[in-house]
């Protein structure tokens, strides 16, 4: 992680006030004095503040049911933070794993490891997220195919992973993608002639959503070691 990011999660000092201990060369790496606040370092490293030396406090892993009308930011925006409904402490050093749009629900995954988030939003990863969409329109047959093959958006100059469309009704599909380009799912339909009208997120890999709309949990180890690789 960031050096930066390191004292902030090792001490109670706030990003500003980390950066200038680490400009002012009061922070030793490995006996090596950093001034760098993006110095990648790593939690075995020798570190320290003052000659303090520091250690990181442990990871935490949350999972969350998003509601509408909030957004996957760690600051209120034109639409309230999700981080409003997690009552932890040291919530700015949170980020959520694959972002969810302000109007789509569903399940997040919150955590400080940066590590592991990169095993569910990397696409190389082909990590599953299942998606219950509703349509404006009823599906044409010929969606899964085209979906399972890869579809052109607007933009873009590859066509999108393959992806697994489930028919539940006929304005009512399951889309697993293992990607997320910029409104991805919105996209893929309006790519085919269709416009999502709801979009609900309801598993990350082997996880799935299991609490009520507004409510967090922390994931079990199991969960945890579930995107590792």
């Amino acid at each position: 992680m960031r050096l930066d990011k390191f004292v902030c999660k090792s001490t109670a000092l706030s990003r500003a006030q980390a950066t200038a201990m680490i400009c002012d060369g009061h922070v030793v790496v490995n006996h090596v004095v950093i001034v760098d606040v993006a110095t990648q370092v790593h939690e075995d490293n020798h570190i320290s503040l003052k000659g303090e030396v520091l250690t990181a406090r442990k990871s935490r892993y949350i999972l969350m049911h998003k509601p509408a009308d909030t957004i996957c930011s760690n600051i209120d925006e034109a639409y309230p933070s999700l981080f409003n409904y997690i009552d932890v402490e040291n919530a700015s050093e949170l980020h959520v794993a694959g972002r969810l749009d302000a109007d789509t629900t569903g399940l997040v995954l919150v955590t400080d490891d940066g590590r592991w988030s990169f095993n569910i939003i990397t696409p190389s990863q082909h990590c599953q997220k299942v998606y219950r969409v509703g349509l404006s329109r009823p599906i044409n047959d010929d969606v899964a195919a085209k979906f399972t093959h890869g579809v052109q958006l607007q933009g873009e100059q590859q066509l999108t992973r393959p992806a697994i469309l489930e028919i539940v009704t006929p304005k009512e599909v399951l889309l697993t993608i293992t990607e997320g380009k910029f409104h991805q799912v919105k996209r893929m339909f309006a790519a085919v002639g269709n416009r999502v009208v709801s979009l609900h997120r309801e598993s990350i890999g082997a996880i799935q959503l299991d609490i009520e709309v507004g409510q967090w949990r922390y994931l079990t180890d199991s969960e945890v070691n579930s995107f590792s690789c």
